[in-house]
Formats: structure tokens, sequence, C-alpha cells
């Protein structure tokens, strides 16, 4: 068999040769760059490990918390070689916060200690449900000295295990979160006040009571017709006027000076005292710069209280550095007048001093090649790498939310307490105080804020003075209450309830309800009536025969009863009733119907009921002294006396159903009582059956599923294992072996080896013989059509020629050492028959 061997052209050899050189080349300088980072060495300051390092297992970190890589040594070694030229530069400026000591006692550049986290958990996907769960979650330890950078800066996993830190850690946490969700965020180390250094927040009106105070609307000229009514003349004295104008301008004046007064007296009495340390007070921030996730504009974020502030806030007096996950720069700008006037353009190397190269620290025209540009980015991206591992702490970190469980905040004249959800039995996660005095000793109103609780309710609010409670509900409690103000829980008092009309069949919107007198409000009724007003008499004792007063049973007596319509545009306006009053205790009913749009005045129908009123079942005796009528068209023709009296014998069956629904209103009352009191002395919490770590139900079912799973992928890994296990099912899986059974188990395994190699090797065979005649038949075409053949065609076939030359050299050799293996199998087999539990002590 003839086969064509592979050309290579000179060219191809060169080029082979040229690119082991290349290789060669590039293994030398890798060995000495790794010589070169390995002969550097740090020696740290000499410090011990924080106070808090008792509190975490410290072994339990990865090595990278512990040691520093060549790639982490040569960073160091550039960060101080920065840190000395800046000193010499600037020996007036405070030492630049660069490579502190980590939780574990080791320098670490500042860039790698962010690493950019993305959770999931909805909330923080956006700025401010991160800043709002960094300042929430850590509790503050002020800097010590306070006008000097920290030794330490913690890594994330440590802060999720503490939840305490300063504020480099908080904003280290913060940063790692923005970066995470795609914000262009840095860390910022400078200077600010001391309010804002200690998170002292006792001056400051808090954010749940500010009310967000509408602009007023331009006042728009009234528009004079030109055929328009005359106003009036004016008869009273214009000296009079002005001389009562004058007086109550005085008047103003006065009081205005007065509360001016009152609010200076306020003000030095308020006003701390002078900061002997402004200006020297470190502390960090957190920048978020326009651009990504559509920022229109630059803004700070305090992450100890999780607002967003300008940067032209006057409580941040100047900026050192600035650092994300990829570079550091030093601000070269003046803030003796703070960061209004500051210029965050970080490609400006006169404004901003960077000290890696790359596109996150320097402008494009500074690395004009862009082969270099891409080499000087990926340089970078080494250096820089975030020596902290993802922490899982975080995973659960949102749902315990504040340190310990709770957090408290000191507000002016109000107490912000922040709770853990579940933690109280209440379901309450916010607690809202204010005061009416500044030494916060006279609570004016509490509000409460309630999550996961069964009876659906969100809000609670109790005011001092008045000891008036308001209760907010979300959708889908009994009777789509959706709020209830109230006194006390007794029925027949003053109270307010309104409910999600929508989810009602009768479309009721509010209730209002005083001892004597109940008003109810209604939506989108297919009868129009949007309100009922109801007035109760005094109950009437009703006394037993032993002269004792016995229970009362029955509702309280009406006195009258008011209902209103809205229009029916499918009847007609002297048709369509506006409103009807049933004045019970004095025996009539009034009707009064809608205007027409060409009158003034409304008709109307007045009717007195017969004495025997008392079954509207039964027949009445009717007189036109029962009725009276006024028409709005005197040339209308009077209504009948038939008429007046179908429409009286009407009137009197809506009254008995207005009475019975009046009844069922107060005893939906009742009910309602009856249920938020036993809803208050029984409290219960809803648990999703997705949230396994409380649900006790369903982690019981989920461990119980993932024991059965492992159960069975245990049992099927045996069955696979066991080479046993198809010939004992063919003889019944018995406990025990007779000497004849197991022999003829051993040759029916061997047996069965046998022929699985032999059929192996006839398949590698039968392959090999198709290779090769192929080959054999593709060869003789080329030598039928060799001359008429193109440049292309003998291309192709010699890349034929190739592939096929190789598939068939590799099945020889496949061949080959199966051959040589097949026997080494089958001993191995019959050894571990011999061994086998099973099997032994009938083949020895």
């Amino acid at each position: 068999m003839e086969v064509l061997p592979k050309v290579e052209s000179d060219k191809e050899v060169a080029i082979d040769e040229a690119e082991e050189d290349r290789q060669d080349e590039v293994n030398e300088d890798l060995l000495k760059l790794e010589e070169t980072l390995c002969n550097i060495q740090i020696t740290p300051t000499p410090c011990s490990l924080p106070e808090r390092a008792q509190e975490v297992d410290l072994s339990q970190y990865p090595t990278s918390y512990k040691e520093n890589s060549p790639q982490e040594k040569l960073l160091l070694a550039i960060a101080d070689n920065f840190c000395c030229q800046y000193v010499h530069l600037y020996p007036d400026r405070k030492p630049l916060l660069l490579s502190p000591l980590n939780e574990c006692g080791v320098q670490k550049f500042v860039s790698t200690t962010l690493r950019p986290t993305l959770l999931s958990y909805p909330e923080l996907y956006s700025w401010e449900g991160c800043a709002s769960f960094v300042s929430e979650f850590l509790s503050l330890e002020p800097l010590d000295p306070p006008i000097d950078p920290p030794r330490h800066l913690y890594s994330p996993t440590w802060l999720m295990q503490t939840q305490r830190g300063s504020c480099f850690d908080f904003s280290t946490l913060l940063c790692s979160l923005l970066l995470g969700a795609g914000y262009n965020a840095y860390c910022v180390s400078g200077y600010a006040v001391k309010e804002m250094c200690l998170l002292n927040q006792s001056l400051q009106e808090c954010p749940l009571l500010v009310t967000h105070v509408k602009g007023k609307a331009t006042e728009q000229k009234r528009q004079v017709k030109k055929y328009s009514v005359k106003p009036p003349r004016d008869l009273r004295s214009g000296f009079e006027q002005r001389q009562e104008e004058r007086r109550q301008a005085d008047a103003q004046a006065i009081l205005l000076k007065k509360q001016q007064e009152a609010e200076r007296l306020q003000e030095e009495r308020e006003r701390l005292p002078p900061d002997p340390l402004l200006g020297l007070r470190v502390h960090c921030w957190v920048l978020i710069l326009s651009g990504n996730r559509e920022v229109p504009e630059n803004f700070f974020i305090n992450p100890l209280t999780g607002k967003s502030l300008s940067t032209t806030n006057k409580c941040f007096l100047g900026i050192e550095s600035i650092w994300n996950h990829q570079n550091y720069w030093v601000n070269m700008q003046d803030c003796r007048f703070g960061c209004a006037e500051m210029n965050f353009d970080l490609g400006d190397a006169v404004k901003w001093e960077y000290l890696l190269y790359g596109t996150a620290g320097q402008s494009l025209l500074l690395i004009p090649d862009m082969k270099k540009q891409q080499e000087a980015e990926d340089d970078e991206e080494v250096l820089t790498q975030s020596h902290v591992s993802y922490p899982y702490q975080m995973l659960h970190a949102p749902s315990t939310r504040c340190p310990g469980g709770m957090k408290v905040i000191q507000y002016r004249k109000a107490k912000l307490e922040k709770f853990a959800p579940y933690l109280l039995p209440d379901g309450l996660v916010t607690r809202l105080t204010s005061y009416s005095d500044l030494d916060c000793t006279q609570p004016s109103t509490v509000k409460e804020w309630y999550q996961h609780r069964h009876d659906h309710l969100e809000e609670r609010e109790l005011k001092k003075t008045s000891n008036v409670t308001i209760e907010h509900f979300r959708p889908g409690r009994s009777y789509a209450l959706k709020s209830h103000r109230y006194i006390t829980m007794t029925p027949e008092t003053e109270r307010q309830m309104d409910f999600y009309s929508h989810a009602r069949a009768d479309g009721l919107a509010r209730r209002v309800e005083m001892p004597f007198e109940m008003t109810e409000t209604f939506e989108d009724r297919p009868d129009f009536m949007y309100h009922r007003h109801v007035v109760f008499g005094k109950r009437i004792k009703v006394f037993g025969p032993s002269n004792t007063e016995a229970p009362d049973q029955g509702q309280r007596p009406l006195q009258k009863v008011v209902e209103r319509f809205n229009r029916d545009r499918s009847k007609p306006a002297g048709e369509d009733v506006a409103e009807r009053i049933f004045l019970v205790s004095e025996d009539r009913i009034q009707v009064t119907y809608h205007r027409e749009d060409d009158r003034i005045i409304p008709a109307w129908r007045n009717f007195i009921k017969p004495r025997d009123s008392g079954d509207s079942q039964n027949p009445h005796s009717f007189t036109p002294q029962m009725a009276s009528t006024f028409q709005v068209d005197p040339f209308e023709k009077p209504s009948k006396n038939l008429f007046l009296y179908e429409m009286l014998v009407h009137m009197m069956k809506e009254e008995e159903r207005v009475a019975l629904r009046v009844k069922e209103s107060e005893k939906e009352v009742r009910a309602i009582l009856g249920v938020r009191e036993q809803e208050e002395s029984s409290i219960e919490l809803h648990i999703s059956i997705y949230n396994t770590a409380r649900n006790e139900r369903a982690r019981c079912h989920r461990e119980a599923l993932e024991r059965t799973a492992k159960e069975e992928r245990l049992r099927q890994e045996e069955k696979e294992l066991d080479f046993l296990a198809p010939l004992l099912a063919q003889l019944g899986d018995p406990e025990n072996l007779t000497r004849q059974a197991a022999l003829q188990l051993r040759n029916d395994c061997l047996a069965d080896l046998k022929q699985r190699l032999i059929d192996k090797a006839n398949l590698i065979q039968a392959r090999f013989e198709r290779e090769t005649q192929e080959l054999q038949q593709k060869q003789q075409w080329y030598q039928k059509n060799q001359l008429t053949m193109t440049k292309e065609d003998e291309d192709e076939y010699l890349a034929y020629c190739s592939d096929a030359m190789f598939r068939i050299h590799i099945l020889k050799l496949r061949l080959s050492r199966h051959k040589d293996k097949a026997p080494q199998k089958y001993l191995a087999l019959d050894e571990r028959l011999r061994r086998d539990p099973r099997l032994a002590n009938h083949l020895w």
C-alpha cells in the first residue's frame, strides 16, 4: 500500500523554527519575572492583630488573606515607591492610605480589598438599596485618633461576620456592592465635619417626618369677559379699610418678630460648641460618577447614613485620594473652599495623579500604541486583582439587616428604631417616636411599621395627646379593611374605617361611626348611591320579671337615614332620585330628585306614613293629604293618587331594606372589632414556603427529599460498581451461594469479559480495514485522474491522505495496545473474583 507523505515547504519549516525561538524567549522572560517577584520582600509595619480577631476564626480564611502573591508584592513595591515620592514632594500633606493591614495583619493594597459583588436581592440592584443596607447592617466604630487614617482596613468577609467597622470599612463594603451593581463607584478619603464623622444626627430632622413641600402654583389671571356682570359697588369706607389693614400688618409684624426671636433663641440652645479639629477630622465616603446606570450627575453617598449628597455640600471639607478596584488617584486640587469647585475628571493628570497605567487611570493619548495599551490594561487587571473571596455570608445578610437585630438612631425630637424581620414576635421592623421637646422626654406620636403579619397590618400610628390610633392594612384581609382609626375597641364609639372598595360587593369605601351616628361612603355602585348617613336614638332599657335590667340584644333605634345618589343619565332628571330621607321617628319620607340642567331648583315629594305601617306587605289606607309634591314645570300634569300610593308603598319597603342594611353594618363593625382583638391577642407571622431557613415544614420536607435522593444515588452507585449484580439477578439474588453456583458465576463473568474483549478487538480491526480500503480507493482514483486534476483537488487529496494515515495509525496503536492489555484485564478480573467475599470461600 502506497501512502503519499505530507509535503512541508521550506517556508513552513522556517516559520516553525521562528515560533520555537520566540517561545524560548517568552519562557526566559517569564523565568526572570518570577525570580524578580520572588526576590521582592515587603516588610510590614510591626503590628499585632486587631482586638476583634478573637471573635472570628481566622484559620478558616483563604491563603490570599494571610500572604501576598508575587503580583501583590510587586504592587506593594510600586505603592511604596509612589508613597516615598509623594512624601518627598508634598511633606506638608498627610501620608496616603495605600497599604493598610488587613484582619490577618498582612499589608494589602486598598484596591485589592474591593470586590465587585452582586447579590440576588432586588433591593440591592440600586444605589439607594445598597446604601440603606450598609448603613443599617454595620455599626460605627469612630477613628482613633480622629485625625489619622486607620491602620487596618478590613475585608467584606470580616465585616459580614462582625457587623462593625470604621467609615473606611463602611465605604469598602458599599463600594463593592455598587461596583457589582454596575455603578462607577469610588472610595474617597478626605475630611468632613464632626457631626458626619461621628454619625451625630441629633440636630437633623428625621427623613420619615419631612413632608414634601409642593411648589407654589403660579396664579392664573382671571379672564375678564367682555359681557360680564359688574360686581356690586363697594360702599365701605376706604379710610377705615386702610386703618384696619394697618392694624393687622402691625399685629403680624409683632407676631413675626416674636417668632423670629424664639427661633433665634432655639438655634442658640441647639448650636454645638466649635470643633477644635475642624478640617482635620478624617472621613471616608463614596463617590459615584455619572455615565453608568444612567446616572445624570456626580454625587456623594455618606455610607454611615445611606443618604446621597451633592458634591458641593459644605459638610465635605476636602479630599486626599480616591480609589476603586482598578486604580488609585491622588487629588492635586486646592481644597481650601471644600469640594464645591472640584473637578472629578480622573483622566486629567494635572488634577488627579494616578498610580497605575491603563484606561482606568490614564488617558488613551498617553499610550498611543494600541497593542501596548491592551498589555497595560491586562497588567493592571492582574496587579489589582482582589484578594477577597466571595463573601457568602452576604447571601443571608439582608435578612438579618441590623447588628444584633436592632438599631437606634436619634434625630431632632425623634427616635428611630429598626429591627430585623422576624426578630420580634409581633413582626415590628421600624418604630418612630416623635417628641414635643428637645430632650426627648415627652412623646407625642409613635409610628410603627410591620412586616409578614398574618392579619396584613402594615402601619400603626398612636397619637399620645388624643389617644387616637390609626392602623393601615395591605390588601387581602377580611372585609377588605384598608385602615382603622379609633380611640377604643369598644363598639358604638368614635371610629373611622376605610375599605378597598373594589374588593367589596357593596362598594363601601369609608365608614365613620359616632356614638349616635354612622356615615358610609360608597364608590362605583350599580344603583349610583354614594352616601348614607344614619342617626340613632338612645337605647331603651329593658327590665326582666324581677325588675332587673335585661341584656340588650337588639340594635340601636333608628331615627333618621339619609341616602344620596349620583346622576343616572339613562333616566330623566325629574325621575332620578338624588336624595331620600327616611325620618323613622317622625313616620315621614322625603324624596328629592336631581335638578334639570336648565333649572335652579329640583323637584321633591314628601310622604307621611299611615299609622298601621308596621307591615309593608299589607294594604294601607291612603289619603291625598299623606303626599305633597313640588313640580318644577308648572305646566306638567300632577301625579295621580294611585302613582303616589304605589310610590309610598315602595318607599316603605325601601325603608325596611335600609334598616336591614344598617343592622348588617353594625354587625360587621362588631365582627371586625372582634377579629382584631383576637388577632392582637395571638399574633401570627406569615413565613413564605421559599424561606427554608425559617419555614420548619418546608425545611424538613427539603431535607427528607435530599436524604432520599442521596440514599437512592448511593444505592445506584453500588449497583453500578457491583459487576456481579447482573449475574446474581439471574439467580434470584440469593443470600448464600453454593460452590457450584460460585464456580458458575466465576466462569460466566470471565466468559463475558473474554467476549467483550474479542468484540472490541473485532470492532477496531473492522474500522482499520474500512479506513485502509477507503484510502486505497482514493489512491486509485488519484492515479486515474492525476493528469486532469487542479491545484485545489491535489491539495484536498493530500489533506485527505494525511488524515486517513493519521486515523489508520491510531487504530493500529489501539489494536496493538488492546492485544497487550487483554490478558492483563483477564487475570485482574480473575484475581478480583477470587478476593470477592461472596466467592472467596468457594474458589480457594
